[in-house]
């Protein structure tokens, strides 16, 4: 019998992508056929990077994994999840405070589009992160070079000096 193609999507904002999303990309594309990252646009959040931006960097980033493709959405998720005939929504969990916040996502999204989510704990070494927390750090010079990619790191430092040049 052969064995269905699954396709799964990595929904997030991803402003910046963080060692910790890489992680989530890297174990999650050995489970599904293929993992789409998808670059969600929040009316809620303060974004650093425009969404094409963001594409552009993790493109450039996972350009050399395959199976994987970047994309960027502005619809809710589960829509996007069906726009692009995707069976699951892979999510990491970095935490306790987490579960209880995705638990009901993933419930709430099962009821209204049918569609499952699978978790992956992220590691250890990444439990505490998120791009937010990055973002503050960083915007306040300090140095997150350990938390993001190399080329992320560069594309951070470029963006606050001209923040702050602008300021001036």
């Amino acid at each position: 019998m052969k064995r269905k193609f699954t396709r799964a999507i990595f929904p997030g904002s991803f402003d910046p992508i963080t060692n910790g999303h890489l992680d989530v990309i890297e174990r999650g594309i050995k489970l599904f056929d293929q993992l789409i990252v998808a670059v969600g646009r929040s009316p809620v959040k303060d974004a650093l990077f425009t969404p094409e931006e963001r594409v552009q960097m993790i493109t450039e980033l996972l350009a050399d994994t395959p199976r994987v493709l970047v994309e960027s959405f502005d619809v809710l998720t589960v829509e996007y999840a069906k726009q692009r005939n995707a069976d699951v929504i892979l999510r990491g969990m970095r935490s306790l405070t987490d579960v209880q916040y995705e638990f009901r996502l993933a419930m709430t999204n099962r009821a209204v589009a049918g569609i499952e989510t699978v978790f992956i704990m992220t590691s250890a070494e990444y439990g505490f992160t998120s791009s937010t927390l990055i973002r503050q750090v960083a915007s306040l010079g300090g140095d997150v070079s350990n938390l993001v990619p190399k080329t992320i790191y560069k594309h951070l430092q470029q963006r606050f000096l001209r923040l702050k040049n602008q300021k001036q």
